[in-house]
């Protein structure tokens, strides 16, 4: 077992009041007492129990990160800004994985966190069964959502418009030429896919063409997501271009589209979502829609910081960051051809 500071005191023979003085960095304690306490509590192997600490103040200075297992690339960038805005508020952050939809899963990773003194939970990209948001809620943890938009008003995030994702992507599509566009590798659920899914719908509607059924592939995001995409769209597919769920998806896209001897973008042009670092590792570098993950992070923790400051004033903070397509080489450009 771990020394205590009684364990140090015995030793000593002083009283623990004055062990916990000096552990504590307080005045009081001569220097020659001071420094032999502190050596003997190097000797005896002493670690500051940070759990008890926080127990007495009744105050924690952690907060936690729940993220979800999807295979995609952007969650390192929420944590960079999570990190970030966490050191400059003396915080510290402990990181929780959940698998995305299982909600058995989704609850052990919850209890694991809620069963522990945190300051606030950061919820990266999971969309929540409804009995483990009412057990979020019960928690009295303040809480938020990052890299997901919810419907309801009492739940908090900070996100991208996933509609607008699926509603630029294909808009930027139609101005270079292309009328045959594919969707691949979103999933099913009620937030990000089917926004997605939503905005690409209508920027077609409104050009006049009717999307058929082929052209959108669910999947989980993932690189093999995007690989068997390709594969069910085919080597002769109609389409002149397609839009991936995520970077990984359409590196997946570019790669077993070179298998099926098409070249990007030459007989295909492949848009992803996201924007990581992934896209310039390829060749052609992928063209993608841009989200402020770093951003989602920093804004995330600010929001739970306000909460803590003002409690009284609680006011729920549902929050779009700004999305922006960068171009780079996978988009065959009709309109000059």
């Amino acid at each position: 077992m771990a020394a205590t500071i009684k364990d140090i005191a015995r030793k000593i023979g002083v009283a623990p009041s004055t062990v916990s003085r000096v552990l504590s960095n307080k005045p009081g304690v001569g220097p020659a007492m001071t420094e032999r306490i502190r050596k003997v509590a190097k000797e005896l192997g002493y670690k500051k129990n940070r759990a008890a600490v926080e127990l007495v103040k009744q105050r924690s200075n952690v907060i936690a990160a729940v993220v979800s297992s999807v295979k995609t690339s952007f969650s390192g960038q929420i944590i960079d800004g999570i990190q970030a805005e966490a050191e400059k508020n003396g915080l510290n952050l402990i990181i929780v994985y959940s698998h995305s939809a299982d909600p058995v899963e989704q609850k052990k990773a919850l209890l694991t966190v809620i069963e522990r003194p945190v300051r606030g939970i950061l919820l990266l990209s999971i969309a929540l069964a409804a009995d483990n948001v009412a057990l979020l809620q019960e928690s009295q943890i303040p809480f938020c959502f990052l890299s997901i938009s919810l419907d309801d008003p009492a739940l908090p995030f900070v996100s991208s418009d996933d509609w607008q994702i699926g509603y630029q992507t294909t808009q930027f599509l139609l101005n270079k030429g292309h009328r045959k566009i594919g969707l691949a590798a979103i999933d099913k659920y009620p937030y990000t896919g089917r926004l997605r899914l939503a905005g690409y719908r209508q920027a077609l509607k409104e050009a006049g063409i009717l999307p058929r059924d082929q052209w959108v592939q669910l999947g989980d995001y993932s690189y093999a997501a995007g690989k068997q995409a390709m594969v069910n769209y085919g080597a002769h597919t109609e389409l002149t271009a397609i839009i991936a769920g995520s970077d990984a998806a359409g590196v997946g896209l570019l790669n077993q589209a070179r298998i099926l001897g098409l070249k990007v973008p030459d007989d295909i042009s492949i848009l992803s979502i996201d924007s990581t670092e992934m896209c310039e590792m390829v060749q052609p570098q992928l063209t993608s829609i841009s989200q402020d993950f770093y951003k989602m992070g920093i804004e995330g923790v600010k929001y739970l910081q306000s909460i803590e400051m003002h409690p009284a004033a609680k006011k729920i903070q549902q929050e779009y960051t700004p999305v922006q397509i960068v171009e780079r080489q996978s988009i065959n450009n009709l309109t000059n051809n």
